[in-house]
């Protein structure tokens, strides 16, 4: 049985969609065209912002992204209909893209989804102390002790390893300001509508 996108209450069809679209891509010749490249980007290929987003360098690196995706899902799935988790899902890979293209001017590469991840378990521990889920304070010291870390030490060599690439730790920083971003920007839209 399919998940409806439109019927769904729960954030599961589109994290179903999202896992088959980065599957198909992992299998498809298109990173060439839809990888986050610096250069491309600034000769018009925008698109590649939110695209780069959805490839993995190899099989390790779309398990473990896809993993994270379906464990945030399950974990916050209370915060979440269907609608405002595909927009919050547009909302991190896109501002992923451009806070690395307008902060981090050396990077001139990347691809995966575990920047958005961050700005995701960010923006549902946020969500987990607005409902008084004490957990969520763990939450959100857990994932930003992890990147400060990252930022000071770098990443693991086993998981660069793993994915057999650079781990794009500029791509982790971003994700926590885009999730606390989007959290603001949302209580905002809230408070203004009433």
């Amino acid at each position: 049985m399919l998940i409806s996108l439109k019927s769904s209450t729960k954030p599961y069809g589109l994290v179903l969609l999202v896992s088959i679209i980065c599957i198909a891509l992992y299998f498809a010749p298109f990173d060439s065209s839809l990888a986050y490249r610096k250069a491309a980007i600034a000769q018009g290929e925008w698109w590649r912002l939110l695209t780069g987003n959805l490839l993995h360098t190899n099989y390790w690196h779309l398990a473990m992204n896809l993993g994270g995706l379906w464990v945030l899902a399950f974990l916050h799935e209370m915060h979440y209909r269907a609608a405002n988790f595909s927009l919050l899902f547009v909302l991190l890979c896109l501002l992923q893209g451009l806070g690395l293209y307008w902060g981090f001017p050396t990077l001139l590469g990347y691809v995966g989804l575990s920047g958005m991840l961050h700005g995701l378990v960010t923006y549902g521990a946020l969500k987990d102390i607005q409902r008084g889920i004490r957990s969520g304070y763990l939450l959100l010291v857990g994932v930003c002790a992890k990147v400060a870390y990252e930022q000071i030490y770098g990443a693991s060599k086993q998981i660069s390893q793993l994915i057999d690439a650079r781990v794009a730790t500029e791509s982790h920083l971003v994700g926590v300001f885009t999730g606390i971003l989007v959290f603001i920007g949302y209580k905002l839209i809230r408070r203004w509508s009433k």
